[in-house]
C-alpha cells in the first residue's frame, strides 16, 4: 500500500512506473472517500506510457464518472471527475 496525501492533485513523478497503476487506484479510492469530486493526476508528457496507464485505470475504475486531458498541460496531466456518493436507500 502507498501513502499519498489526499489533495486535489497527485504528481505521479514521485512513483516508480511499475507502481503507477496501484497508486492511481488507491488515490482515487481515498480521494472519493475524502469527498473530493475532481482530481488532477500529473503524469508528464514523455512518450505517453504513464498517460495510457492512468487513462486505463480511470476508464475501469467504478468511482470515476469521466476524465479528460488537462488542456493547459499539453497531455501532461489528466482531470477526473469522481462519482457522487448517494445516501443510503437511493
Amino acid at each position: 500500500m502507498h501513502r499519498v496525501p489526499i489533495e486535489g492533485f497527485l504528481d505521479l513523478h514521485a512513483f516508480q512506473p511499475k507502481d503507477v497503476k496501484s497508486v492511481v487506484e488507491e488515490y482515487v479510492n481515498a480521494a472519493h472517500a475524502a469527498g473530493l469530486r475532481e482530481v488532477r493526476l500529473i503524469h508528464g508528457r514523455g512518450i505517453g506510457l504513464q498517460r495510457r496507464t492512468v487513462h486505463n485505470v480511470l476508464e475501469q475504475h467504478p468511482l470515476v464518472d469521466r476524465f479528460w486531458d488537462a488542456g493547459e498541460s499539453h497531455l501532461g496531466a489528466t482531470v477526473a471527475v469522481l462519482r457522487e456518493l448517494l445516501p443510503p436507500g437511493f
